[in-house]
């Protein structure tokens, strides 16, 4: 279902920016699972840029029963602008749940203006894609804009309506990185290194596809895949004593 999606931001990456292939730890780039009625295969890709330092996106396909693409795009840390985040999950086709956002490394006010009020008209003209959700696992006031789209929709709506907005979003992605001068004060890009350590740390702290990847490929391998490619820079939580 969301093949499209994947094959186009391929596709504009690839004509956009020279690219680096990064190395994804081994046995985490493909992994295989029978464990349901549909086998169920998760494949990953990770490259880098002067101007991105992380594209890394995942796609899940287990037939008709599940079906996930997800992607971060982080930023250099010369660049302050937010991370891309992409969220596409569909279990059936009438259980189908969207996230898009670019989500931001602070709060104050002149950064919101700055990198999130040009998504405004964008997301006005897909406000059927925003339904402003109750979210589970996340502060929707961290880490998330107030224009994001975020939905619960049919295999149609992906068709006619996500995948234009996808277009638009990512299009808007890229004029803001081509707009937005790199820093050069050491402190304004340590900043930006512990923004991202903080949001990889709070993300895999609470990120609800660990079940899912855990239900597929088990436990351990679950742990490896979020600490060692989705959320890199996070530190996982210490483990209860049993003593």
């Amino acid at each position: 279902m969301f093949q499209p999606f994947r094959e186009f931001l391929e596709e504009e990456i690839f004509n956009r920016f020279d690219l680096r292939s990064v190395p994804i730890p081994p046995g985490l780039e493909r992994n295989v699972s029978e464990r349901g009625k549909n086998s169920a295969t998760i494949q990953s890709w990770c490259y880098q840029c002067p101007q991105l330092r992380k594209i890394r996106y995942t796609y899940i396909d287990a037939g008709e029963m599940a079906q996930v693409f997800n992607s971060v795009i982080y930023p250099s840390h010369q660049y302050d602008i937010p991370l891309l985040g992409i969220d596409f999950l569909s279990f059936g086709k009438k259980k189908i749940l969207v996230v898009l956002d670019f989500q931001p490394l602070f709060r104050d006010r002149a950064y919101l203006d700055k990198y999130i009020e040009p998504m405004a008209k964008i997301r006005n003209k897909y406000s059927d894609l925003a339904q402003n959700l109750a979210m589970k696992f996340y502060d929707a006031n961290q880490y998330f804009s107030k224009y994001l789209l975020f939905a619960k929709t049919d295999a149609e709506t992906v068709v006619e309506r996500l995948f234009p907005a996808y277009q638009e979003y990512l299009n808007l992605y890229w004029q803001m990185l081509a707009n937005t001068p790199p820093l050069t004060a050491p402190e304004d890009i340590a900043r930006i290194v512990q923004a991202q350590k903080d949001y990889d740390q709070y993300s895999a702290d609470r990120d609800p596809a660990s079940g899912l990847f855990s239900s597929y490929f088990g436990h351990e391998w679950s742990e490896r895949f979020l600490y060692e490619f989705l959320f890199e820079d996070a530190v996982p939580l210490a483990m209860p004593s049993t003593k």
